[in-house]
């Protein structure tokens, strides 16, 4: 069978569906299947995914940008001459013809759920596509157990057309960063151990105005000496977020940093008092998975996807629970037992995630796929 993935995106975009896309291509490439792939990358791109030692893996450069109005034509064009039994999207806009079967991954529906906390510009471009390809794709894959009810509740998608795949924390994190490196790393920022960090994208579905809050209370009641972290690139909608962090009496303590590697990242993980995602909404939630193997304990929403990521292993809250969530930095920052019950659960928990069962998962839907358009 002749496999085609998409990879283009990782040329113009850093952020979380391009590490997808480069951590799955890996995965298949280790799993050593006897089919053949080829993975296509935008013609600028330079990188490679795959070692060259991995003779089934081909590269082909194509011309077609990533999120251009014809896209799902011109990309079609240059699939044509490859005879692809399957195609895989991860960027969820499939090509309109170009391959026997065709694939996409689903990673959220953020943009229909909470159109409030888009961009009008963006609004309208994934309005305007989702429709589409999940009427076009022959199968559609899901991070997420709520996103796959999300895409039939709200899609009618046929619950037969779509399967859930977890997604697994890049090997950076799974690893034991040097004690030396991770010291280097709190110098630069100037940050003491025992913080509380947020990780991702600064934007109103992130609801970072609960740890704010919460953090406030943390200080005011001197429940902890510690500083807040958010760690991510500012996002939309926020300049209302960021004015209140310059005004507030404990400023000092907030740091925002953007641009780390994930080296850097690592470290901040395995050097934090405890992680929280207090998010309304989320596809999977990465840095809950990411900071459990690192040793972090994680405070995390009980909505949507991250129940299944953090299963029993952390501590869940309704996002708008600001008492409950100060409450909840208090006990991990300050009690030790609490806390390495919970960093112990987070290994264990964090170990049910792989790569190798994504990829495994992901090569079966492919060849269930090209056996039912056959």
């Amino acid at each position: 069978m002749h496999i085609g993935i998409d990879s283009r995106l990782p040329y113009y975009q850093v952020g979380g569906i391009s590490n997808y896309i480069i951590n799955l291509t890996r995965a298949l490439a280790e799993l050593g299947s006897g089919h053949r792939f080829t993975v296509f990358h935008s013609r600028k791109d330079r990188r490679s995914y795959v070692s060259r030692e991995m003779r089934r893996f081909g590269r082909a450069d194509l011309w077609t940008p990533c999120h251009h109005r014809f896209e799902r034509w011109s990309l079609g064009a240059e699939l044509l001459p490859h005879h692809l039994q399957v195609m895989h999207s991860p960027d969820f806009i499939p090509p309109a013809f170009g391959a026997g079967c065709r694939i996409i991954t689903v990673h959220d529906l953020n943009f229909l759920l909470y159109p409030e906390f888009l961009t009008t510009e963006s609004r309208r471009y994934y309005n305007g596509q989702i429709d589409w390809a999940v009427r076009q794709a022959d199968h559609i894959l899901a991070d997420s157990h709520h996103t796959r009810l999300d895409l039939i509740e709200r899609l009618a998608v046929d619950p037969g057309r779509v399967s859930t795949v977890h997604l697994a924390a890049s090997p950076i994190f799974t690893q034991e960063s040097p004690p030396d490196a991770i010291q280097a790393t709190l110098a630069k920022y100037r940050l003491e151990r025992g913080f509380v960090l947020f990780v991702g994208t600064v934007s109103p579905r992130k609801n970072v105005e609960t740890i704010l809050e919460a953090f406030h209370m943390l200080l005011e009641e001197n429940a902890a000496e510690t500083s807040l972290v958010l760690a991510g690139a500012k996002g939309w909608l926020t300049e209302n977020l960021f004015e209140s962090i310059a005004k507030s009496e404990h400023r000092k303590r907030i740091l925002h940093i953007t641009d780390l590697t994930d080296a850097e990242l690592a470290h901040l993980y395995a050097s934090a008092g405890v992680l929280v995602i207090p998010s309304l909404y989320e596809g999977f939630g990465l840095p809950a998975l990411e900071a459990m193997h690192c040793g972090c304990p994680v405070v995390a929403s009980n909505r949507s996807s991250l129940p299944e990521v953090v299963g029993s292993a952390g501590i869940q809250l309704d996002p708008r629970d600001v008492l409950g969530w100060s409450e909840a930095m208090r006990l991990l920052l300050n009690d030790a037992d609490e806390r390495m019950h919970y960093v112990g659960k987070g290994y264990e928990q964090a170990r049910s995630f792989s790569w190798r069962k994504t990829a495994e998962a992901t090569l079966r839907i492919y060849e269930q796929c090209s056996d039912e358009i056959r």
